[in-house]
């Protein structure tokens, strides 16, 4: 669910989906997402098909286009190389297409710190302030968003699973707090566990394979999320 802050060696493909029940509500999101670096820039290029339904209604369709950019500002590690933390700052830009679930511009600047400690552990932290621009019920809404993933790596070596370089466990908080439009501290907060599997090699091409279980800890997440499903397919080349 957090987004991908890492430095790409080269370029990335990356497939997502999101799948939400509550009650009657449905809420079903696919996104095709490419990345490449220019040293340490590193550049995004997304777009999503998203259907939403319940009971009342049924609404569908390609949502914004998005552009977006990141770049690590500061990393410090100890002398033992046993502490590793790179500090940055990104912004993304959705471009609505005029569908039923695109008509608002989107503005996204963020800052992002990744945190390593030893061989095993990771923590990745995002803090983004998102507005939607444009008229309807949602233009000029603004919301502080964040979100947490903790992470702990087992080489192959420690754990023998066939066609597996890495498997990683992971725990991701998601959240956002809304500031203003008559939500003003509300907050919705999102939780999911899962893992991702670095494969072997095909080639020049390094896949992997994320799974994660979505759930509620908050009662703003509870009203419109029950429980999910998140899947991603990478592809670094």
């Amino acid at each position: 669910m957090l987004d991908d802050t890492g430095l790409e060696p080269d370029g990335e493909l990356e497939l997502n989906s999101l799948n939400t029940r509550a009650n009657a509500q449905h809420s079903d999101t696919y996104t095709v997402e490419s990345q490449k670096s220019f040293g340490m820039l590193t550049l995004e290029l997304g777009v999503s098909y998203e259907h939403y339904s319940d009971s009342d209604d049924t609404s569908q369709g390609v949502g914004n286009i998005n552009l977006g950019a990141r770049y690590p500002l500061y990393q410090f590690v100890s002398a033992t190389g046993f502490f590793d933390t790179t500090l940055g700052v990104g912004l993304e830009a959705g471009i609505p297409v005029n569908s039923a679930v695109s008509q608002n511009t989107e503005l996204n600047p963020k800052v992002f710190d990744d945190v390593k400690l030893g061989e095993h552990f990771s923590l990745q932290s995002v803090l983004g302030y998102d507005t939607l621009l444009g008229g309807g019920d949602n233009g000029g809404q603004q919301t502080f968003e964040y979100g947490f993933a903790f992470g702990y790596a087992v080489s192959q070596g420690e754990l023998s699973l066939p066609g597996i370089q890495q498997f990683t466990p992971l725990f991701e908080l998601s959240g956002e707090t809304g500031l203003n439009n008559g939500e003003a501290g509300q907050n919705s907060l999102l939780g999911s566990i899962g893992f991702r599997a670095d494969l072997k090699p095909i080639g020049d091409v390094q896949p992997s394979l994320g799974l994660g279980f979505v759930f509620p800890m908050d009662s703003g997440a509870r009203a419109e999320v029950h429980w999910g499903i998140a899947t991603s397919v990478t592809l670094e080349f």
